[in-house]
């Protein structure tokens, strides 16, 4: 281990920092998380607080390479790196990324987002989910989603990231479930019910009228038909069951087709099932593609030869 580590890829996010150890091959070392994330910081204090997380591993393997995604490059991060544009791939994202040298003699590899500029009425941006796209594998010409509170959907084509769309989805659940009239009464989480969340869906694909649908969270009580363990799950299945009608009538996808679905942000399983009620097939990410996708890049920004990647 001692002799193997190659880099640090630190996931720099709102409310959270996140750092892993990887080796040469992309193999998992060590791994840390704090609650230093870019909400809690200062202007100024960024350098401080990753020399201080980071410090251990560099006393002992010296200095490495580290790379900084996530919203640690936004405008209201350390230093804000400009999006690339769609149709990009590894090597477009690695030229657009800035460079930094830490106290250490580190080199510091920011990372940029991608937008998308065709998208109406204004580009769409992410920070972060294009590394996973890209350690995905841009092999394939297909629809990936990658869940979250604020979801993607991306079209892979031609080897590179063709364009995406955004969807609220979790921000509005998490409106709904603690500011609104409709969900009062819920049981509180962590309630799951598997047949509720399927009639949401259910809900969801017979009509695209989502603010009148909403309601029958709040009817479905007063008929007494939703208890208060269902209505959360029930809920979700709405809210998850309007962002795959709309993906489809954005032209995301047709009936059969086949989707990626990559992330890690707890929402996969419910995810593959509301593809499979809406008939498509579900290819799953493995769990790497963040590792994966950021030492593809920083080979691209680099030229680093010593980074291989034959998983990717």
């Amino acid at each position: 281990m001692e002799a193997s580590a190659a880099s640090v890829i630190v996931d720099w996010g709102t409310t959270s920092f996140r750092g892993t150890l990887v080796s040469a091959d992309a193999g998992v070392l060590d791994h840390l998380e704090t609650g230093q994330g870019i909400s809690t910081l200062s202007k100024g204090e960024h350098e401080a607080v990753l020399m201080g997380a980071l410090g251990p591993w560099f006393e002992r393997h010296g200095a490495l390479p580290v790379v900084a995604l996530g919203m640690i490059t936004s405008r209201n991060g350390w230093i804000e790196v400009p999006y690339v544009p769609c149709p990009a791939g590894a090597a477009e994202l690695g030229a657009g990324t800035t460079r930094l040298k830490l106290p250490n003699g580190s080199d510091l590899i920011l990372f940029a987002g991608l937008t998308d500029p065709a998208r109406t009425p204004f580009p769409d941006v992410m920070r972060g989910e294009e590394t996973q796209i890209v350690g995905f594998g841009l092999d394939r010409d297909m629809a990936i989603i990658l869940p979250g509170t604020h979801s993607k959907w991306a079209r892979v084509a031609d080897g590179r990231i063709a364009g995406f769309q955004t969807f609220v989805t979790g921000e509005v659940f998490a409106l709904l479930m603690k500011h609104s009239f409709i969900a009062r009464g819920a049981s509180k989480p962590p309630v799951d019910d598997p047949e509720a969340f399927r009639w949401g869906l259910a809900e969801a694909r017979k009509t695209g009228a989502m603010l009148s649908l909403l309601f029958s969270a709040r009817t479905g009580g007063l008929a007494q038909k939703l208890s208060a363990e269902q209505l959360r799950s029930y809920v979700s299945g709405m809210v998850i069951g309007q962002e795959f009608r709309q993906a489809r009538e954005a032209g995301w996808y047709v009936d059969g087709d086949q989707v990626a679905i990559v992330g890690n942000d707890g929402l996969n399983a419910l995810y593959g099932i509301a593809a499979d009620a809406f008939g498509l097939k579900v290819l799953e990410g493995r769990g790497e593609e963040a590792i994966n996708g950021a030492l593809a890049i920083l080979r691209a920004a680099l030229g680093w030869a010593a980074v291989h990647l034959d998983s990717v």
